[in-house]
């Protein structure tokens, strides 16, 4: 088994929890502090999980304040620490939200370094709970050019 999927299954711990709600709604700060939280106390591999949606987040954060070069920087060490638990894990949508970080970062490199405020924040990730499409505030999404 991988050893990084060997803790996904249930649901996000409440701290996790929290953190995912303020990443959908774009308080990109505040659940980079609480998923850090989440991310020291946590012994086991899922914790890199855990790391990679801090850092997603953290490149929104970045995006926001006209950090191109951070905002890619963080994408990639986000994506590659979560491809590993693709396709789920904890009830989220994993291979949705590396869609939404790479479609990102493909939108981040295409406006360049002097257009980064044309881009839509609706190109933004959020995090989808696979258990509750269409039945919780969290799985609500911008829709975001395909």
């Amino acid at each position: 088994m991988n050893t990084a999927r060997a803790d996904c299954d249930g649901e996000p711990p409440p701290l996790v929890m929290k953190g995912i709600e303020e990443f959908n709604r774009g308080e990109f700060y505040e659940q980079h502090e609480t998923l850090e939280t989440a991310w020291r106390a946590e012994p086991r591999p899922v914790r890199k999980f855990y790391q990679a949606i801090l850092q997603i987040g953290v490149a929104c954060y970045h995006l926001e304040r006209g950090n191109r070069t951070g905002a890619l920087r963080l994408l990639e060490r986000g994506l590659r620490k979560l491809r590993p638990f693709a396709p789920a894990c904890l009830g989220i949508d994993i291979a949705r939200l590396i869609a939404d970080a790479e479609r990102l970062q493909e939108q981040i490199q295409s406006v360049g370094p002097d257009h980064l405020v044309k881009l839509d924040r609706a190109f933004f990730p959020r995090i989808i709970l696979i258990d509750s499409i269409d039945k919780s505030p969290l799985s609500t999404r911008r829709a975001a050019p395909r």
